[in-house]
């Protein structure tokens, strides 16, 4: 263990920390010196979008200590950016293991550095945090929540006066307060009791009339109100207001996965509580089949994400991935303003670069203006406030599995989505057709685009290194060609840059720095690299396109697109 790391043990075994925490120390020292290591060998990152990390005692883990000092810093943040105001936060949490504790000592933090607190009473999703900040007229808020993660870990999501999450220059500054705070005796962790609020149903009703008034057919829900729809939680927060969402919109035919309906940190009938992992929807999948249901939707255990399953031509089940949720859910939303009427000259569509770009030619299609940002939904937040009173902010979205409809909040928003799809499927249904095959009518006019994600993780201390190792070596030594066809020009957005790899010739990207490369194939194939800004791993995003004609020639083209896809992860060595 060298000098650094044993420092920062020893100074967790001072009198500033509990007693339970000095003897899990002593436990790891000697049962398991390599995790003390791990546990302590560098300070948890406060990235640009919070904490998230595994639960335990030690400097580079989620507990109370390392909770309390981000708070410390951002609660400084605030104060210096409203000098002269009643700051007030708004602060929710989810079902995992943890999270109400370290919401009530970061409602605590806030509330001893003189901030007026709105805490939840109980567990809610992630989406109506971002709601109630606007809501309640604060100036951030906080979610501790992990997402999708698995069970060991937490985290910890900061939120600014818009309900978005941080962006500059706000994440920087804050992430400056936070590595300033040296030890946890700067943290003011008690005092201001009296400035937290319990909030619940009255922000509920506010958050369910807000989603009501997204519906935009509401009139076909009432001739297919008996639309079959499967629903599980995940064991999370959905199960708080999504079965009531669906009320409230008019269906009646709801059934809930009762084995996964119960909000439980433990998450003991999945692996990974994530909608996008078909083991997770396993257990809905079973019930859909039983109750030959028309939709299946899962959600994680903020209800940020959603899942989507849909029987194809033959009565069989599948999950549509992130990209086709998109696709159906844009297509929807604009294809229905149009037939309702009450489409606008303005109207804009928001999507992150690594999204299908089948959107981009739907979008273009109908006269809709689409805009490309930066993964994550802050960067569609920040659009949206860019445009705001110039143009009209209909749906946003990104391939992994994440939506968010209206302006109203400014997050991805899981239950607000469910709604949407559900309504997607009585409208096609209505018209005597299922979301498979609008999905096939989709196809045949716009091109059969075929995605993929590979996931790769590295863990450990020297993880983080070897991915930036494998960034590196793409940026400076890009591959000429993938599956035999050229690679014709290399995107580098951490340099800013668009370079044309047969002439030289380069030009500005204006979306701000990250560190993300895209391959673009003289076909039009795409490959984008990104190391994960919430986990220790780097992604490799895959699009293909190539024009069907018929129904019948659907099956041989999506053939043809994945063993492309196979090869050019081979060609790349991953």
């Amino acid at each position: 263990m060298d000098k650094a790391t044993l420092d920062r043990v020893q100074a967790w075994q001072s009198d500033s920390f509990d007693a339970q925490t000095r003897a899990e120390i002593a436990r790891l020292a000697q049962e398991d010196p390599a995790a003390l290591e791990d546990a302590f060998y560098r300070n948890l990152e406060f990235g640009t979008g919070g904490l998230r990390g595994i639960m335990g005692v030690g400097t580079n883990r989620i507990n109370r200590y390392t909770v309390g000092m981000a708070t410390q810093g951002y609660a400084n943040y605030l104060r210096k950016c409203y000098p002269d105001s009643q700051v007030s936060v708004a602060i929710a949490h989810d079902s995992r293991n943890n999270s109400r504790s370290f919401a009530e000592i970061t409602a605590s933090v806030m509330a001893a550095n003189g901030i007026r607190v709105y805490l939840f009473e109980e567990l809610r999703p992630t989406p109506e945090l971002s709601f109630a900040i606007r809501h309640l007229g604060c100036q951030g808020g906080v979610v501790c929540t992990a997402s999708h993660n698995p069970r060991e870990y937490n985290g910890y999501k900061a939120y600014w006066i818009d309900g978005g999450q941080l962006v500059p220059p706000h994440d920087k500054n804050v992430i400056r307060e936070v590595e300033a705070i040296a030890s946890v005796d700067d943290v003011k962790w008690a005092g201001g009791e009296d400035r937290i609020t319990l909030i619940g149903r009255n922000v509920d009703e506010a958050y369910l009339d807000m989603v009501s008034s997204l519906s935009v057919h509401p009139d076909v829900i009432e001739r297919q109100k008996d639309l079959c729809i499967v629903y599980t939680p995940i064991h999370g927060t959905g199960i708080k207001l999504v079965p009531e969402v669906l009320n409230r919109f008019g269906f009646r035919n709801v059934h809930i996965v009762d084995r996964q309906a119960q909000p439980d940190g433990d998450f003991p009938t999945v692996v990974y509580p994530n909608p996008e992992e078909s083991e997770a929807m396993s257990l809905g999948l079973e019930m859909a089949r039983t109750l030959d249901a028309d939709i299946l939707l899962g959600t994680d255990p903020d209800a940020d994400r959603v899942g989507i399953g849909v029987k194809d031509d033959k009565g069989e089940w599948v999950l549509l991935n992130g990209n086709q949720t998109a696709v159906l859910a844009f297509n929807y939303l604009i294809e229905a303003r149009k037939a309702k009427g009450i489409a606008g000259p303005t109207d804009m569509v928001v999507k992150t670069i690594v999204t299908t770009d089948m959107i981009d030619r739907i979008a273009s299609a109908n006269g809709v203006k689409c805009y490309n940002v930066l993964t994550g939904f802050k960067w569609i937040a920040e659009l949206i406030r860019e445009k705001e009173g110039v143009e009209q902010y209909v749906i946003g979205g990104e391939e992994s599995y994440g939506l968010m409809i209206g302006d109203r909040l400014r997050d991805k928003d899981a239950v607000s989505a469910v709604a949407l799809l559900c309504e997607m499927a009585a409208y096609e249904r209505d018209r005597g057709r299922s979301l498979y095959q609008k999905m096939q009518e989709l196809y045949l006019a716009h091109g059969l685009f075929r995605e993929h994600l590979v996931s790769i993780t590295k863990k450990g201390m020297d993880g983080q290194q070897q991915i930036a190792a494998m960034m590196e070596r793409f940026r400076a030594d890009p591959p000429r060609s993938l599956n035999g066809v050229r690679v014709v020009r290399l995107l580098d957005y951490e340099k800013r840059e668009s370079r044309d790899l047969l002439t030289g010739g380069i030009e500005p990207i204006t979306l701000p720095k990250s560190n993300v490369l895209q391959f673009v194939l003289e076909d039009g194939g795409k490959v984008s690299a990104r190391p994960s800004g919430t986990e220790p791993k780097i992604k490799f995003y895959f699009s293909v396109r190539k024009e069907v004609h018929s129904l019948d020639a659907l099956p041989a083209a999506q053939a043809e697109l994945d063993a492309s896809i196979r090869a050019m992860t081979a060609d790349l060595g991953i």
